[in-house]
């Protein structure tokens, strides 16, 4: 138990995140809303064809 105690209390090294993590839920909520358009702008191409 005296192994584990010391390796347990050492300190971790934290990388921090470019952006705000409510970013990439905006950024990514917006890549699909913008692919949902572009499915949408094309629905009736295949009956034109």
């Amino acid at each position: 138990m005296k192994v584990i105690l010391p390796l347990a209390s050492s300190h971790e090294v934290v990388n921090q995140l470019p952006v705000a993590p409510i970013w990439y839920g905006i950024i990514t909520f917006a890549v699909l809303v913008f692919l949902l358009l572009a499915t949408y702008a094309f629905r009736s191409v295949g009956t034109r064809h």
